[in-house]
């Protein structure tokens, strides 16, 4: 059932970066530049640095036998290692001739994985992952970014109604929905960004953290290593210490829970009652099994159920920050399924609203209906703040509150039952009136809005360019 979630609730690219090839390919990355590290370090000798580089090659490697190995040894770090080793000695001897040289090549065994620990190799290419997993999801934000600015100003002013608690309550536009959808991906790929450049570090400490192993070079290697891999050094080494990881995938929880609320919202202006907003149609998508006239929100719904996922794998990672002295006992072990789980999940999440926003059509005729099915009670606010300034609020409140419920008993229109009214003839216009009751004439500061939210996503897109 695993494998069928993974298909179900990720991305091609997602699982290629988390699969375990690509975790294998990762570790093999880990030990290749901490040889080259050491070596320029002067620590082992730099034909053995080569000589291990060069056998760290994935396909060289039998990922399943690995990770079966990897059952029992509690570590797939530990088969690695043996394969590593058995790999270096077997290539040396058709790599190398019998110069001084080829001497220091063919005892390149020897220096596999010198003076790291198993978590070492895990938890670098675990950071290496989670970099290439925050670029992809960047990536993909800023594609729903753009469509979403793209909409934001196409229907700057399609006006719709807004909706609180589900009840009707005051004009809107869909550019300005559309905005706030583009101005909350816009941090969330400002969250990531910021996320990517401050809390990716490389991982060395040796068996307790100490780089007792590596002597009086041990923070050299560990800076060699960082440049090696183009990962942030930091300030020690943080086997035990996850806040890292924590942080990282609180922003994940927080990234899938914008998708649901975007996802959300199309789903229910895709109510058949509602109807403003349809997803794209293909061969095959939306229908149902049973009923041949349904149109499902696939995207939007898929989109929800992954964030939902997502979300619900953040505590797994929250609760293993407790871990034990230094070296965890369960709590490391079990990010090792749930960090590529969340991955997946946020990834197939943002492709679903990536997907529903890309293809999304717009229905302005039927917001306008859905505007006017109230005979101009959601425009009761807008009456009260024209005769507020002649009568006060708490009156000017009173005297519309009343006609709104005349005009719900009488089946008539709020304008008819304003006209009827004596206190509010007597202080507005019939122009007035119908000034204040014209939607188009109270949507506030949606324009500025709309364009503060425009002006935020391309300076993030600039930085990101």
């Amino acid at each position: 059932m695993a494998e069928q979630v993974e298909v179900l609730f990720s991305t091609p690219a997602m699982s290629a970066t988390f699969s375990p090839e690509a975790h294998v390919r990762q570790m093999l990355a880990f030990e290749a530049a901490l040889a080259r590290a050491e070596a320029r370090a002067g620590i082992i000798p730099h034909e053995a640095a080569l000589s291990i580089a060069a056998s760290c090659r994935v396909e060289l490697f039998d990922i399943a036998a690995l990770y079966r190995e990897a059952a029992t040894a509690g570590t797939p770090a530990i088969p690695l290692v043996r394969m590593l080793t058995e790999q270096v000695e077997s290539s040396v001897g058709t790599r190398f001739s019998a110069s001084d040289s080829g001497v220091g090549a063919r005892n390149a065994s020897r220096y596999v994985h010198w003076g790291a620990t198993s978590q070492d190799a895990i938890d670098s290419a675990l950071m290496l992952q989670m970099r290439e997993g925050l670029d992809l999801l960047i990536t993909d934000l800023l594609s729903i970014c753009a469509t979403c600015a793209a909409l934001a100003e196409q229907h700057r002013h399609t006006i719709m109604i807004g909706r609180t608690l589900l009840q009707q309550a005051l004009p809107i536009t869909f550019g300005l929905k559309a905005a706030r959808w583009l101005a909350l991906l816009t941090r969330q790929v400002q969250a990531l960004h910021e996320q990517r450049a401050r809390t990716l570090a490389v991982q060395l400490g040796g068996a307790a953290g100490t780089l007792a192993s590596l002597g009086e070079k041990g923070l050299q290697v560990v800076a060699l290593l960082a440049e090696e891999l183009n990962l942030p050094q930091p300030e020690l080494p943080w086997h035990t210490e996850r806040d890292r990881i924590a942080e990282i995938a609180s922003t994940l929880g927080i990234v899938a829970g914008a998708l649901a609320k975007i996802a959300g919202d199309l789903v229910l202006l895709a109510q058949t009652e509602v109807g403003e907003v349809t997803e794209a149609s293909a061969p095959g998508k939306g229908g149902s099994s049973a009923m041949p006239q349904k149109r499902n929100p696939v995207d939007a719904t898929g989109a929800i159920a992954a964030a939902r996922l997502a979300i619900g794998v953040v505590p797994v990672i929250l609760s293993a920050m407790t871990q034990e002295h230094e070296r965890a006992a369960g709590g490391w072990q079990a990010e090792w399924a749930a960090i590529p789980d969340l991955f997946r999940f946020t990834a197939h999440a943002v492709e679903r609203v990536r997907d529903a926003v890309a293809g999304l059509q717009i229905d302005p005729a039927r917001m306008s209906a859905n505007l006017d099915l109230t005979q101009g009670l959601v425009m009761a606010e807008a009456l009260t703040m024209a005769l507020s300034p002649h009568v006060g609020r708490p009156a000017a409140y009173r005297i519309v509150q009343e006609a709104c419920q005349h005009a719900t008993t009488s089946g008539i229109h709020l304008r008819q039952a304003a006209m009827q009214d004596a206190r509010v003839r007597a202080i507005l216009s019939p122009a007035e009136i119908d000034n204040a009751l014209d939607p188009s004439q109270y949507l506030g500061s949606t324009d500025t809005l709309i364009d503060r939210a425009l002006e935020a996503y391309r300076r993030e897109q600039s930085l990101q360019g």
